[in-house]
C-alpha cells in the first residue's frame, strides 16, 4: 500500500481548547509552518478538544489555501467520552459498523476534506467485533473516504484479531526513552513481521514533565549528547526513536511552531551505537539485559 507519511507527524491534540487555543489564523499559520518544514502529516482524533478540534482545524485548513494533496490527515474514532458536546454518561467504546462510518464521515465534514489518509480505532474494546469493523472499513475504503486503516494502543493479539478480517496499516502506541515497552514486549517484532507501521505518541516521554530519578539520569546524559551532536535534547530523543529498525514515526505533540521546525532535524541525526544504548541504560538504571 502506497501511503506517504512524513518522518515526524504533527499531533493536533492540543492545538485547540485543550491547550494552545489557537485562533483560526494561528492554526492556519501552524499548518503552513509544518508543511514548509517537511511535516506534512497531521494526527487527529474525534475526541480532541472535546469533539471540537477537528472542526477548528478544518476551518484553518480552508483559510490556509493549502492544497489537500500537500498533506496527509489521520483521525481516530471509537471513544465515547463524557467530555465535550455529547450526552455520554459513561465513557465507553463503540465499534459498531454504523458508529465507525458515522464518526469517519463526521471527521471528513469537520476537517473539510473528502477523505482521510488513515482512520484508526482509538483504543481496543473487549466488545469489538472484527467482522463488523471490517465491514465498516471496507465500505469506507470502497467509497474513497479512507485510504488506509489502522489501530491505536492495541496489543499484538488485539491487532491480529482485527488483521484477520481486514488489512491493518499501522498501530499508534506510546513509545519513548521513558516508555520502552513496545521494543521489549514483542510489539515492534510483531509489527515488523507483519509489515505494520508503528507510530509513537508522546515520543519525548516524561523527561521534561516529571522530576524523578529516571528523568534526572536521562537529562544528565542528554546534556552530554547535546554537546556532542550539536542538536537539542528533544531532537536527540526523536532521533533515538527513528533509529529503531521497525521504522517508528514519532507523533510530536508540540504546539510551538519553532519547536516543530527544530524537531524535523531529528532525521539528520545518526546516533553512535553506544550512545543509542546509553539512553536505554540510563532509562532503566542498569546494564541492558
Amino acid at each position: 500500500m502506497s501511503i506517504h507519511i512524513s518522518p515526524i507527524i504533527a499531533g493536533a491534540m492540543n492545538w485547540g481548547v485543550w491547550q494552545a487555543k489557537f485562533s483560526t489564523t494561528e492554526m492556519a499559520r501552524m499548518i503552513h509552518t509544518c508543511i514548509e518544514n517537511g511535516i506534512t502529516t497531521f494526527d487527529h482524533a474525534d475526541i480532541y478538544g472535546g469533539y471540537t478540534t477537528e472542526a477548528e482545524f478544518g476551518k484553518a485548513f480552508a483559510e490556509s489555501g493549502i492544497s489537500r494533496d500537500k498533506m496527509q490527515l489521520i483521525s481516530k474514532c471509537g471513544i465515547q467520552h463524557t467530555v465535550g458536546n455529547r450526552p455520554t454518561k459513561v465513557k465507553h467504546y463503540d465499534y459498531s459498523k454504523e458508529y465507525i462510518i458515522w464518526s469517519a464521515e463526521n471527521s471528513l465534514k469537520f476537517l473539510q476534506t473528502d477523505h482521510l489518509d488513515i482512520l484508526l480505532l482509538h483504543r481496543p474494546s473487549p466488545l469489538m467485533n472484527p467482522d463488523e469493523i471490517a465491514e465498516a472499513v471496507e465500505q469506507l475504503k470502497s467509497q474513497g473516504k479512507i485510504k488506509a486503516f489502522g489501530v491505536s494502543n492495541f496489543t499484538s493479539s488485539q491487532t491480529e484479531l482485527i488483521r484477520s478480517r481486514t488489512e491493518v496499516y499501522c498501530n499508534q502506541i506510546e513509545f519513548s526513552a521513558t516508555h520502552l515497552d513496545p521494543m521489549l514486549d514483542g510489539s515492534f517484532d510483531y509489527m515488523m513481521v507483519n509489515n505494520i507501521k508503528p507510530m509513537a505518541w508522546s515520543p519525548i516521554g516524561s523527561i521534561f514533565k516529571e522530576h524523578n530519578d529516571q528523568t534526572h539520569r536521562l537529562k544528565l546524559l542528554l546534556s552530554q549528547l547535546v554537546a556532542k551532536y550539536g542538536f537539542t535534547a528533544d531532537v536527540i530523543l526523536l532521533a533515538w526513536i527513528l533509529q529503531h529498525p521497525a521504522g517508528v514515526t514519532p507523533v510530536s505533540g508540540s504546539v510551538s511552531p519553532e519547536r516543530l521546525k527544530n524537531q524535523i532535524k531529528a532525521t539528520q541525526v545518526k546516533l553512535e551505537l553506544e550512545d543509542w544504548f546509553a539512553i536505554w541504560t540510563e532509562s532503566i538504571n542498569n546494564k541492558v539485559p
